[in-house]
Formats: C-alpha cells, sequence, structure tokens
C-alpha cells in the first residue's frame, strides 16, 4: 500500500521539497540546511531502493547514496569540506558509470563535443584551482565520461542524457563561481539544475530497466 502511494506521489514529493530547498538558497546561511538540501536526495534513494532488481539498481542505489554524503560535505562546510564533497561525488559517478554500462553506440561527433567542452570549461577554471588542480581534473574527467556514456551506454534513452547533461552543466556553474567568478544567486541554477540531474537519471535507469523486462517477456512470449 505505502509504495502504491509512494509511487503515485514520488514526483510531486521531490519537486515540492527541491523547490524548497532551492527557494531556502536565497536565504542561507540558516540552522540545518544541510538537512533541508538532502530532503529530495532521501525520497529518490526511497523510491529506487524500493525498485531494486538487478545489479544495476544496486550500483546506482550506492551512487545516490554518495551523491548524498556529497550535498553534506558541500552544504555543512562548504570551504573546509569541498574536497570531501568532489570525492564522495567523484564516487557516485563511478557507480553511475557503472549502472549504465555497457557503452556500445559510436558517437564519434559527440564524444568529440564533450572533449571540447570540458577542455574549455577546465581551461577557465584552472587558473584557480591551486591545490585542487588534479583533484577537480580527476573529478571533471569522470564527470564527463558519465555524461558521455548516457548518451552512447546501450541502455541510453532520453531522461539518462538529460540526467548527464543537467549534471554537467550544474557543476560547471559551481566550477565558475568557485575558481573564476562569484556569480550572484547562482546556488539558485545550481540546485533546480543538480536535483533535475538526479531525477532525470533515476527516471532514466528505472525506464531502460522497465524496458529490458518488457521485451524479456516478449521474447518469452514467442
Amino acid at each position: 500500500m505505502f509504495k502504491q502511494l509512494f509511487d503515485k506521489y514520488f514526483s510531486l514529493l521531490f519537486v515540492v521539497f527541491s523547490i524548497t530547498f532551492i527557494v531556502s538558497t536565497i536565504f542561507k546561511p540558516y540552522p540545518l540546511s544541510w538537512l533541508m538540501k538532502l530532503v529530495p536526495m532521501a525520497i529518490l534513494i526511497l523510491y529506487v531502493s524500493q525498485h531494486i532488481s538487478n545489479k544495476k539498481h544496486n550500483l546506482f542505489f550506492i551512487g545516490l547514496a554518495f551523491s548524498a554524503c556529497g550535498d553534506f560535505f558541500l552544504d555543512y562546510d562548504r570551504t573546509h569540506w569541498f574536497i570531501y564533497g568532489l570525492g564522495a561525488f567523484f564516487v557516485a559517478h563511478v557507480f553511475y558509470l557503472s549502472a549504465i554500462w555497457p557503452i556500445e553506440k559510436k558517437r564519434l561527433g559527440y564524444s568529440l563535443l564533450y572533449l571540447v567542452y570540458g577542455i574549455a570549461m577546465f581551461s577557465l577554471i584552472a587558473g584557480g584551482l591551486g591545490e585542487l588542480f588534479i583533484p577537480v581534473l580527476l573529478y571533471m574527467l569522470v564527470l564527463l565520461f558519465m555524461g558521455l556514456s548516457t548518451l552512447l551506454s546501450t541502455k541510453s534513452n532520453s531522461w539518462l542524457i538529460m540526467g548527464g547533461i543537467l549534471f554537467i552543466f550544474s557543476d560547471s556553474l559551481i566550477g565558475i563561481d568557485k575558481f573564476y567568478a562569484p556569480i550572484e544567486h547562482v546556488s539558485v541554477l545550481i540546485m533546480t539544475t543538480y536535483y533535475a540531474a538526479q531525477f532525470s537519471l533515476v527516471k532514466g535507469l528505472i525506464a531502460c530497466n522497465v524496458k529490458a523486462a518488457s521485451d524479456a517477456q516478449l521474447v518469452s512470449a514467442e
């Protein structure tokens, strides 16, 4: 009963709590803002946990958990704990990659586009990275590869592709704001695209597994 109700109102709950936190960023800092930030991620984690049916779902579930850890680190102390947040999201993307593997589609043009974008973005912020030069470079590489994999994966669908693009855009805004030039109220746009990215990745993974199950039933019926 709970699962049916939760599935029915999952999107609404996620949107309401996401908007609540996004609006609240205008008034930060305030006590326990990190907890408010984690509520939408908790909703996604609960949703995926109720749809775990194979190893891929488990891998993605772990990725979401590491993303939630990254959210906590970055909101609790963005200055001193930034490196921990970066590390948590690095691990999250590794698990996201594992969940959408394998890659078979050959789209060289898109691959070059992602590469050019990555080089341009890193060149823009490189001067302000200091001792974070290597960690940020490694993170950008895994982020770009995750985004590209949503396009090249055999599981690729519009939800996954959108999730990858939005994640790259959201993290690009963080990089520009922190390492190049501060942007007023940028947190609103960062969190809007970030929550949309996580939501899209979840919907995309569930959709591709539903399709796989449907295809398997058709084959068995034949």
